[in-house]
């Protein structure tokens, strides 16, 4: 099955762009939203350069269906690069009580130089920036303790800026997500496709499904033949397509003459690791090298 190069940029992604130009300047930080199984490929390259230079926080959401042991070093990674990131989960308000502080640690010199001029208590103003359908809405709901962003589990949902406000003394700034007109490899439009960041509905639903066999084949083998009772040995060399026939099989997925029903496997698969029901998987990691602590060679 020849494979289709994945790309997603609606007219709104670039009205997007120039709402965070034009609003960085009434904010003192930046929040940014990555999806904890993909850090790598839900961070937009672009952001670097339209925040100017402010200061960032990187949240790894979504942390709840990652692989823990991976968001630790994906943490160190961006600490040893001179970020500073946190894992959170926005549905099930995992740690994000830590956003607060973290704000103010990050901005602490320029909240030293507001009490100093007796500016005590000065409403700081954050930006909220990321992919579609990292759960920026959700983290907006979690903050101002209401529903005012519109939540659903698709991208493309929030199409214009909004302010809210927290009680963690500063305001939300809710941008519409945004992602780059081209994606600089294949890997990272299909990470973006199997994490629900580009609708489904442009997209190979089957070739996808062959995608996921591979990267869960390869990444998170032991919780992937446990979940569909395959047997690893019997695996060994078998491509995509081939992974999600077995796959196929074994759930009893079958047309009349026992053809294998490849397009139902496929969305029973995506629907499967989005919801988390094969295990904690993420799919990317940093580079080692980065991630080794003091005292390694």
């Amino acid at each position: 099955m020849p494979s289709q190069t994945i790309q997603w940029f609606p007219g709104h992604m670039a009205k997007t762009r120039r709402l965070i130009k034009e609003n960085l300047k009434n904010c003192d930080i930046v929040i940014e939203l990555l999806d904890a199984r993909i850090p790598k490929s839900s961070k937009n390259p672009e952001i670097a350069s339209l925040v100017e230079g402010k200061p960032v926080l990187t949240l790894l959401n979504k942390s709840s269906l990652a692989d823990p042991r991976l968001t630790k070093e994906w943490i160190e990674y961006y600490r040893k690069s001179g970020g500073y990131a946190i894992a959170v989960d926005c549905v099930k308000n995992d740690n994000i009580n830590a956003i607060g502080n973290a704000v103010r640690e990050i901005l602490k010199e320029k909240i030293d130089r507001y009490e100093a001029k007796g500016m005590h208590g000065k409403q700081l103003r954050a930006m909220i920036v990321g992919i579609p359908n990292v759960g920026k809405s959700s983290l907006v709901n979690r903050l101002s303790k209401s529903k005012k962003a519109k939540v659903e589990d698709r991208p493309g949902v929030t199409l214009n800026k909004q302010w809210v406000t927290t009680d963690m003394g500063f305001e939300l700034l809710d941008m519409p997500g945004v992602l780059w007109p081209k994606f600089e490899d294949r890997i990272t439009g299909e990470n973006l496709a199997l994490t629900g960041a580009i609708k489904d509905a442009i997209l190979d639903t089957e070739e996808l499904g062959c995608i996921l066999c591979s990267r869960l084949f390869d990444t998170a083998r032991d919780l992937f033949c446990t979940r569909y009772k395959l047997e690893k040995e019997k695996l060994e060399g078998l491509q995509g397509w081939e992974l999600l026939e077995a796959v196929g099989r074994k759930r009893g997925f079958l047309l009349s003459g026992g053809e294998i029903n490849t397009e139902r496997c496929a969305l029973m698969l995506l629907d499967e690791f989005r919801g988390c029901k094969i295990g904690r998987i993420s799919l990317e990691k940093p580079d080692a090298a980065e991630t080794k602590t003091e005292g390694e060679e």
